[in-house]
Formats: C-alpha cells, sequence, structure tokens
C-alpha cells in the first residue's frame, strides 16, 4: 500500500488553531502509523518572514486597535466585498504556499486556519495541486472567510454551519458536523476531588481559573483587580502562558490580595486546572470554550477579540453554558452571583456537558478516512 503524505496548516495567531492541529496529528499517527504526517505553522517567520510579519502586525492591531478587526471581519463577511478580500489574503500568501507544496508534495492537506486554507484553495484554483484539501473549522460561526469552493471537505463546529455551507451550494457529502478538534487526552482529566487533591486545594474551596489563551491576552490583571471586590475568599488559578510580563504582575499582586493566587506560564496541566474549578473566566477563544464544555465547566466570557470570538460568547452564553460579561457590566457581581447559587451552577455545568463533543477529532480523522476511501 502506498504510504500517504499528509500536511496539517495552521497559524501560531492565537494557540487554539494549533492545539487543534496538534490533536489531529496525534490521532492521524494512532491511525495511520505507516503514513507521512507533518504540521506546518504558516505564519512562522521561519516559513514565511512575510507571513510572519503580518501575524506581527495582527498582534498589535489587537493591542492598540482592535475595532480594526472588527472591521475586516465584517468587511470579509460576506458578498463582493468578502470575497475580494478573501482574494487579497489569499493572493499575498500564494507564493508561500506554492513552496511549500512543492516541498511537501501532500496527498491530503487539512487547514484548522483560513490563511493557508485561502492560499491552498487558490493553488488548486490555478492547477498547482492534485491534493485532497480539507478544512477544520474553528469558530461556533460561519464565516466567509473559510467558504472556498476549491475545498474538497469540510469538517464544522455545528450542524447549523453545516447547513450553512450545504446552503451555498456545497454537497452534504462533503460537510461533516463533528465538534472543534480538542486532544483525545482530555479523556483522562482527573474528577474535580482528584484534581484538587494534586493541586493542594481544599474540598470546599471556591475556585475560579483565569486563562488568555497561548498570548495570556484576555485582561486577566484587569479581572484580578475586578476580583478583589468580591467579599467571599476565593482560589485563583492563573494560566498567563508565555506572557512573562502579565506572569510577574499576578505574582506580586497575588502577595497583597485577600484571595488565595497561584499563576502559571505555558503549561500542560492546563485540564487538571480546568477539572478542579467551579468556573472558568477567559476570553472566548473557540478551542478553550470546547474544552470546557468537555469538563463540565461554567465560563464566565470577556474581552473577546471583535469578530469570530464575539459569535463564539453568543453562542455559548445563548446555550446557558456561559455568561457573558459585557464592557462596562461587574465582573465581579457576576461571579458573587454565580457561586452563591449553587443550583444555576450546576445546570450551567450540565448545559456545558450537553454542549460538548469529546470525540470531535476522532471523527475528524475518520470521516477524512471514508472519504479518501470513497474518492479511491
Amino acid at each position: 500500500m502506498k504510504t500517504r503524505k499528509f500536511l496539517i496548516m495552521t497559524a501560531s495567531i492565537g494557540s487554539g488553531h494549533i492545539r487543534a492541529a496538534e490533536a489531529i496529528e496525534q490521532e492521524l499517527r494512532k491511525r495511520f502509523p505507516e503514513d507521512e504526517i507533518q504540521v506546518v505553522d504558516f505564519m512562522s517567520h521561519k516559513i514565511s518572514k512575510f507571513n510572519g510579519f503580518l501575524k506581527s502586525l495582527y498582534l498589535r492591531m489587537l493591542d492598540f486597535v482592535p475595532n480594526l478587526y472588527d472591521v475586516f471581519y465584517k468587511v470579509s463577511g460576506g458578498g463582493g466585498s468578502g470575497i475580494l478580500a478573501q482574494t487579497m489574503f489569499a493572493g499575498l500568501m500564494y507564493g508561500t504556499m506554492r513552496r511549500i507544496l512543492q516541498e511537501y508534495q501532500p496527498d491530503v492537506l487539512l487547514c484548522t486556519h483560513p490563511f493557508p486554507e485561502g492560499a491552498a484553495a487558490m493553488a488548486k484554483r490555478f492547477g498547482h495541486g492534485g491534493f485532497l484539501l480539507a478544512a477544520v473549522l474553528t469558530d461556533y460561526s460561519l464565516h466567509q472567510i473559510w467558504i472556498y469552493p476549491q475545498v474538497d471537505l469540510y469538517f464544522t463546529a455545528t450542524e447549523e454551519m453545516r447547513e450553512g455551507l450545504i446552503a451555498k451550494g456545497f454537497s452534504p457529502a462533503s460537510v461533516l458536523a463533528v465538534g472543534i478538534s480538542v486532544a483525545e487526552s482530555i479523556q483522562e482529566a482527573p474528577s474535580c476531588g482528584k484534581a484538587r487533591e494534586e493541586l493542594g486545594l481544599a474540598e470546599d474551596a471556591k475556585v475560579i481559573l483565569l486563562m488568555g489563551g497561548g498570548l495570556g491576552l484576555g485582561g486577566i490583571a484587569a479581572s484580578l483587580k475586578e476580583l478583589e471586590q468580591v467579599e467571599m475568599p476565593l482560589s485563583l488559578l492563573v494560566i498567563a502562558g508565555r506572557n512573562e510580563d502579565l506572569r510577574r504582575k499576578v505574582e506580586a499582586w497575588g502577595r497583597d490580595t485577600h484571595h488565595e493566587v497561584r499563576v502559571w506560564g505555558y503549561t500542560d496541566r492546563v485540564y487538571a486546572l480546568m477539572a478542579a474549578s467551579d468556573l472558568l473566566i477567559t476570553k472566548p477563544g473557540a478551542l478553550t470554550m470546547s474544552e470546557a464544555f468537555v469538563l463540565g465547566i461554567p465560563m464566565l466570557l470577556h474581552e473577546p477579540i471583535p469578530g469570530p470570538e464575539t459569535e463564539n460568547a453568543v453562542y455559548a452564553s445563548g446555550h446557558g453554558a456561559a455568561i457573558w460579561v459585557h464592557h462596562g457590566e461587574s465582573l465581579a457581581a457576576a461571579v458573587q452571583q454565580v457561586l452563591s447559587d449553587g443550583s444555576r451552577l450546576s445546570a450551567m455545568r450540565k448545559t456545558a456537558l450537553s454542549c460538548a463533543k469529546p470525540h470531535a477529532t476522532g471523527n475528524i480523522v475518520e470521516g477524512l478516512q471514508r472519504f479518501i476511501e470513497s474518492k479511491s
């Protein structure tokens, strides 16, 4: 049997796209140990200095003028302007994609971010590759920036997104609603009691986890300042990611607060920290939300990046698995209210679990395998 070449392309713009790609890579290696499997960060400086520059520009934009991204998201959302924006971004990155395709010569190219997907779709459009192109949508809403007629197979987070793609002309067999890819190891997360024992937390403590993704975004420092207003003693677990400045600020703040505070940088103990928590305060990244669903962790969502994260917040809060604390609303009041109401917290846990797709990664790989076999 001929060895197949799988190329997974992602983008290091936040950690969610990377983590989804890594989860799929692990599952592919488990299912197809004889095949060649590679993961490429399309926005890495090592891959392309220009793409790396665009990523740096994007991150600066989020820091200083986040509304510019909101404008781009809306402009690229559909109609002629959306298609123009898609074509522009795909064209800017097309040269890099052609070089990658020549180097790796994949049989299957799977994308967890729309930038490499768009460039790969343009390559197919111009006849530069006989590969199967699949896209894993890592948001809870369907947006024009993901939609290209050259994509052979889509994996969506929800059935509503699947129906939206079918309405746009994609065949039902080419769109599978599976959820958002999370690592299969999440099934091995400890129970709440076991996680608290391992972390040295009291069984009856009110435990809150604060996360801002791999970049430590999401106003964590401001959230801690607000939580000082909560009178009940809290155990606050903070993941600062690769944001060392944030980590130092949290450590300094923790020395003066009446709450218990612990902080981690980039850590592989995320699932244990989530399992130990009564509540997760985070910006609404789709992968973090998906992991919280699987573990049944209620969420307080705030500081969404305008655009897709706003839509993610709408999804989670609309289903009752999260409370969206809007700008100007009191985070401290929301925390006090939820933690003081055991029945509401329990209902949010049940709703979160009802939204969970714990086997999404396995279903993606199975769906990919069936689609390949149907074309052979």
